[in-house]
C-alpha cells in the first residue's frame, strides 16, 4: 500500500497489487466517483507500461505512484470543492515546421514565444497545481532551446510531453529529450497508406519520416505515443493504424475526433460508439499497445477537458481553452496567468460536464 496523498481533508491510497485507489477524510466522498472510474480502467484495462517503481496507465497521465499523480488528484479534489484547475497545459512554442499541413491552425502569422515568457508559464502553471504539460505547434524540435524548457519543468511536479510531426528528429535528439527529462513523445501518423499520410503533411516521404522517428525515440528509451486524428468514414483505418503500433512497438496509440471542416467530416453517433467498441475490445486484449480514444475519454469518462481541467497557451500569448477554441480570454504578456484562468473560468463557457466537443458544434 502506497499513500500518495495526505492532507487534512483528503488521503488517497494506492494498492498496487489489487491496481485500486481508495480516498479518506472529509473530501473522499466527493473524490471517490473520480477514483471510481480510474480503478474501473485499472481493472479492465491493460496500462501503457509497467515499470519497476510505477505503472503508466495512459501516456496522457502521470505514473502511478509520482509527485505529478500525486497534484493529480489534488487537482481533482479542487475541482470537486468548486475551485478546478487546469491540470493539462499546452504550449505551443513555435510556429516553425516542416510540414505545410492545411489543417494548421498557426501557419498564419509572425513571431513566438520567447524563452523567458515560455519559462515564465511553466513556473505560473506548476505554482498553479498543473501537472502535465505539452509543447506543441508547429514543430518544438525546431527550438533549439527546446531542452533546456522540457529540463525546466520539475520532474516532481509535472510530466513533460512533446508533440512532432517527426521530420526533425535525429538520433542526437532523441537522447537530449531522454536526458532533459522528457516524458512521453507524441508523433503523429495519420494513415499507413504513405501518400496518404504525405498529401495531410504537405511533404514527400513525411510517413516514412515519421516511422524512421519512432523506431529512433524507442531506441533512445522515450516513451512514445503514435497519434491520429479521425473523421467521418475513417473509423475503419483504426484497426490498420493499430498493427502498424504494435509492429513499431509504441507505448499507446491515440486517437483523437479529427476538426471536421465541412458536415460530411464530422463523426456520426454510430462512428464515435465503434471507436468506443474498439477501445474497449483493444485495451481488454493482453499484449499489443493500449490505446486512448478522446471519444471515451472526454466524452463518457470525464468529459470536455477545455477550459475544465485544460487550459491553453497559443504561440501568440493568448489564453484559450484548448487550441480548438478560438476565442482568447487574456494574455500571459499582459495578465498572470492565474489572472487569466479566473478570466477564462470566469467566462460562464466552461460550466459543468460536456460530453461532446464544444469546437465540432459548428456543425451540429
Amino acid at each position: 500500500m502506497t499513500m500518495l496523498l495526505k492532507t487534512s481533508a483528503l488521503g488517497v491510497d494506492f494498492d498496487a497489487d489489487r491496481r485500486a485507489l481508495q480516498a479518506s477524510g472529509a473530501l473522499a466522498r466527493m473524490v471517490q466517483p473520480v477514483l471510481n472510474t480510474m480503478n474501473q480502467r485499472l481493472a479492465e484495462e491493460k496500462p501503457a507500461l509497467i515499470r519497476l517503481k510505477d505503472m503508466v496507465l495512459s501516456t496522457w497521465l502521470p505514473p502511478i505512484p509520482s509527485g505529478p499523480f500525486k497534484r493529480l488528484l489534488a487537482n481533482e479534489a479542487r475541482a470537486a470543492i468548486g475551485r478546478p484547475v487546469p491540470s493539462t497545459v499546452s504550449i505551443e512554442v513555435t510556429r516553425s515546421c516542416g510540414a505545410r499541413c492545411d489543417h494548421c491552425l498557426i501557419r498564419e502569422g509572425e513571431g513566438e514565444l520567447s524563452r523567458q515568457e515560455i519559462t515564465s508559464v511553466i513556473d505560473q502553471v506548476l505554482e498553479m497545481g498543473s501537472c502535465i504539460i505539452t509543447f506543441t505547434e508547429g514543430d518544438p524540435l525546431l527550438r533549439e532551446d527546446i531542452f533546456d524548457l522540457i529540463r525546466h519543468i520539475d520532474p516532481e511536479k509535472a510530466v513533460a510531453n512533446l508533440f512532432t510531426p517527426g521530420l526533425e528528429l535525429t538520433v542526437e535528439k532523441a537522447v537530449k529529450l531522454r536526458e532533459a527529462g522528457l516524458y512521453n513523445l507524441i508523433i503523429g501518423v495519420y494513415s499507413t497508406n504513405p501518400e496518404e499520410h504525405d498529401l495531410v503533411r504537405g511533404v514527400a516521404g513525411a510517413h516514412a519520416m515519421a516511422l524512421k522517428a519512432i523506431r529512433i525515440a524507442l531506441d533512445a528509451g522515450l516513451m512514445v505515443t503514435m497519434s491520429c486524428h479521425i473523421k467521418a468514414g475513417q473509423v475503419d483505418r483504426i484497426l490498420e493504424l493499430y498493427t502498424l503500433a504494435t509492429e513499431l512497438g509504441v507505448q499507446e496509440l491515440s486517437v483523437w475526433e479529427g476538426m471536421p471542416r465541412s458536415p460530411e467530416e464530422k463523426l456520426t453517433l454510430i462512428e464515435k460508439e465503434k471507436i468506443i467498441d474498439i477501445y474497449r475490445k483493444i485495451n481488454s486484449t493482453a499484449g499489443g499497445p493500449r490505446i486512448f480514444a478522446n471519444t471515451y475519454f472526454e466524452g463518457q469518462m470525464l468529459g470536455c477537458m477545455a477550459g475544465r481541467r485544460w487550459m491553453h497557451v497559443a504561440v501568440d500569448g493568448s489564453i484559450r481553452g484548448c487550441p480548438y477554441l478560438k476565442e482568447s480570454y487574456a494574455n500571459i504578456r499582459e495578465v498572470s496567468l492565474k489572472d487569466a484562468w479566473k478570466a477564462l473560468r470566469g467566462s460562464g463557457q466552461f460550466e459543468g460536464s460536456v460530453c461532446h466537443c464544444p469546437a465540432q458544434e459548428i456543425f451540429g
